[in-house]
């Protein structure tokens, strides 16, 4: 009765040491099918069960693939990953460097770049370094180039706001002036008034 409890128990635990078939893929021993799921490198799972032999990947919308993913697969062969719009910026940095050290890379022959538009249809697992850096170079001048502009529009609109600030002041400093002259103004008439109606030709 008690081994029959702790056989249960072990089995309970099995899914946390063993990674299930991730969704939506579909599995067997030693392969994994994620063909034609729709994939995106958001969707991709964390990782996979480490006796996984052969990983299906293709014809989904991977642009990349995350650090790290098939670094503890010891038992893994080959990963078919054909038929993906592929970025080779930045991101794909990991993928390159994988896929040089694969044996045969005539099995990833058509895993190519779809975009930027001078690296499009290049096998990636012979992309150069620097040709990939390059376009990591071009994205942070783009970037700076953004920067820029966007610190030109807060510049921009500073200086509309200190010259309407400084109209504001001009013509607040004339309404008080106004506001000053009519007040002695006011207040002469009154000081009139109030000595002609002291004057001894009013009194009876």
């Amino acid at each position: 009765m008690n081994s029959g409890i702790l056989f249960l128990s072990l089995l309970g635990f099995l899914p946390l040491v063993i990674p299930i078939c991730p969704v939506p893929c579909k599995c067997a021993t030693s392969i994994i099918d994620c063909t034609s799921k729709g994939l995106t490198v958001a969707k991709l799972p964390v990782a996979f069960r480490p006796s996984a032999e052969i990983i299906h990947l293709g014809y989904n919308r991977l642009t990349s693939i995350p650090n790290g993913l098939f670094d503890n697969l010891e038992s893994l062969q080959v990963v078919y990953l054909q038929g993906n719009p592929w970025e080779c910026n930045c991101d794909i940095l990991y993928l390159r460097s994988w896929l040089q050290w694969q044996q045969n890379r005539t099995l990833y022959r058509d895993v190519r770049c779809t975009s930027p538009a001078h690296l499009q249809d290049r096998i990636i697992a012979y992309l150069t370094e620097d040709e990939i850096i390059s376009t990591c170079q071009y994205w942070y001048c783009s970037l700076a180039l953004v920067s820029q502009l966007c610190l030109f529009i807060l510049l921009f609109l500073q200086a509309i706001l200190v010259i309407f600030i400084i109209v504001y002041l001009q013509k607040f400093r004339r309404m008080t002036t106004e506001a000053q002259s009519t007040t002695r103004d006011l207040r002469q008439h009154v000081d009139t008034w109030v000595s002609s109606s002291r004057s001894p030709y009013n009194s009876d």
